[in-house]
């Protein structure tokens, strides 16, 4: 196994939230890059200003290391309307991965509608672009029985809508990292978390993100079956896998 290919390495700080000037964020984005290209990573995941900046570096590297970016991100409460847009422009720079804040507060709410609404128009909107779509629930803000429903919902609105051979580019994700949770809790994704997304939305892809930060957490992830990872630990992880020479992965 090869689990490079597992990790879609992370890097969403804006310059403020990192607090450090726009030309040292922008540094950090070209580091991940050029770390994702040496160790042939699935993806790098970024902000969307920064997309055409990394497609140049791996269009000069001839790397197969794909893009993604964050819709609605963090807080999932955009309008419908304002994340379509959002995608449209992130397609149009080049990214090949779209990951969506879905309004989990909505759907807290009872808004089952919008969340129809939400994931048949943003999966839609990426299909026809010959995109990858995810979907991320944000875990720490539902209970259990709220995980099981919502990836049941997002499960039954994708087949439905578009046929069980479009699952293997719909992902639910489980966390975008930033959720403020009390007393130190765990803010993303868990064993118990991963294990409830993966049993109620397959065939459609899990996505585990959030608190994987070590070689041995993501080999039991993939063990429950998530199909990519979503961390900013990326190199920590894969330097404790065997054969750590990068021409080997």
């Amino acid at each position: 196994m090869r689990i490079c290919q597992f990790l879609d390495a992370t890097y969403l700080k804006t310059a403020v939230q990192a607090h450090i000037s726009e030309q040292e964020n922008l540094q950090n984005v070209i580091t991940l890059v050029e770390e994702a290209i040496t160790y042939n990573y699935k993806l790098v995941m970024i902000r969307a200003k920064y997309i055409p900046t990394v497609k140049k570096l791996l269009l000069d590297a001839k790397s197969d290391v794909l893009i993604g970016t964050v819709i609605g991100f963090h807080e999932g409460t955009y309008r419908l309307s304002e994340k379509l847009e959002e995608a449209q422009k992130a397609i149009d720079l080049g990214a090949d991965e779209l990951d969506f804040v879905i309004n989990y507060q909505a759907f807290k709410k009872g808004n089952v509608k919008l969340i129809t609404e939400e994931v048949i128009q943003g999966t839609k909107l990426c299909l026809k672009n010959n995109k990858v779509v995810k979907w991320i629930i944000e875990v720490a803000a539902l209970t259990n029985k709220e995980i099981i429903v919502i990836s049941q919902l997002i499960k039954r609105i994708v087949l439905q809508n578009f046929g069980e051979e479009n699952a293997k580019n719909v992902f639910v994700k489980s966390s975008t990292g930033f959720f403020k949770t009390a007393n130190n809790l765990p803010n993303g994704a868990t064993l118990e978390r991963i294990k409830l997304i993966s049993k109620n939305v397959k065939p459609l892809q899990v996505k585990a993100a959030g608190g994987v930060k070590n070689y041995e957490t993501a080999l039991k992830m993939i063990a429950l079956g998530v199909d990519r990872i979503g961390t900013s630990s990326s190199k920590k992880i894969i330097s404790k896998q065997p054969n750590t020479n990068p021409i080997d992965y």
